[in-house]
């Protein structure tokens, strides 16, 4: 699984999310790719003022805030379909 955080420097909001999900990638053994939208154009234009956003391997989980509970029950359900191929 890749989990990617499109973030900002300055970004409270990105901040809190990264706090939320600490635990969760210590559970899981994941790691956290953040990327700073304002060192790409693009990323800029396409994320504008809505970071963070967070995604899933190709899949946008979450925009603004992290639902902790409801993003824990995708991981599990994600983890247990890669067990099973």
């Amino acid at each position: 699984m890749e989990l990617t955080l499109y973030t900002r420097a300055g970004c409270h909001l990105c901040e809190e999310a990264k706090a939320q999900l600490q635990p969760l990638l210590r559970e899981f053994g994941l790691t956290l790719r953040e990327v700073d939208v304002d060192t790409n154009g693009e990323l800029q234009a396409r994320f504008g003022e809505e970071v963070p956003v967070l995604f899933l391997d190709a899949r946008k989980v979450a925009k603004h805030r992290v639902d902790v509970k409801g993003f824990r029950r995708l991981l599990e359900r994600h983890q247990a379909r890669s067990r099973t191929r």
